[in-house]
């Protein structure tokens, strides 16, 4: 049986959920919404139609959500040459390939997004399929996401463990059956990834890594 080793990108494998915050926060100025940057930050994860519902409400004027994601995501590209990798992100997807793992990325980045992340990644080699929001009707924390990458990479639910850095991620894990692994390197708290479902949190992709032998995906590799 194939096991499934799915890993957000934003948060979790790249340092970018502050660029993020800040192009968002710019975009809403710019619409003349004053939104504070912590509540922005708390919102990073979900796709733009549910992520302006969550900041301007869903009796919003909608006319304008097109310009305010359009508004991101050119203030957003402005860093793609320069998008950080977290340490470890490409050795941790490597190690776990070698341990027999299929890796698949599931994210709420847009296609062109997602290229400039695999960039600065640089761990094709390791990387089996991903998903976008191009991909998919629901981003998460609607399971749809994790779902779409458990296909491309042929696993079972009981197989699969899904990596991510924000509450939305544990809770699509969670509505998808699968274990949910958190990284604290998103810039969320413990308590809150926990509570939203995280079976284990290590701080970054390098102490995940550096922890890969007592961690969930070494105790399916046992039992399976």
């Amino acid at each position: 049986m194939t096991r499934a080793a799915l890993f957000d990108v934003d948060g979790t494998l790249t340092d970018t959920n502050y660029l993020h915050v800040t192009a968002w926060w710019e975009a809403l100025r710019q619409g003349g919404h004053t939104v504070p940057m912590r509540e922005v930050h708390g919102a990073i994860g979900l796709g733009s139609d549910d992520l302006l519902d969550r900041l301007l409400g869903e009796d919003r004027d909608r006319e304008q959500d097109t310009h305010l994601d359009n508004a991101h995501s050119a203030l957003y590209a402005t860093y793609f040459e320069r998008l950080p990798a977290l340490a470890g992100a490409g050795e941790l997807l490597r190690a776990l390939t070698d341990r027999g793992w299929t890796v698949v990325l599931a994210t709420s980045a847009s296609g062109h997004e997602l290229e400039a992340l695999r960039r600065a990644v640089d761990a094709d080699d390791a990387i089996a399929g991903a998903t976008n929001a191009d991909d998919i009707q629901e981003g998460k924390p609607a399971p749809e996401p994790v779902r779409r990458a458990m296909d491309i990479a042929g696993g079972a639910a009981e197989e699969t463990v899904f990596t991510g850095d924000s509450v939305w991620d544990m809770r699509a894990a969670m509505k998808a059956d699968v274990a949910a692994v958190a990284l604290l390197s998103g810039g969320i708290c413990r308590s809150a990834l926990e509570d939203a479902g995280a079976c284990e949190t290590y701080r970054n992709p390098s102490d995940l890594l550096a922890h890969l032998d007592t961690s969930v995906f070494a105790r399916l590799e046992q039992a399976s």
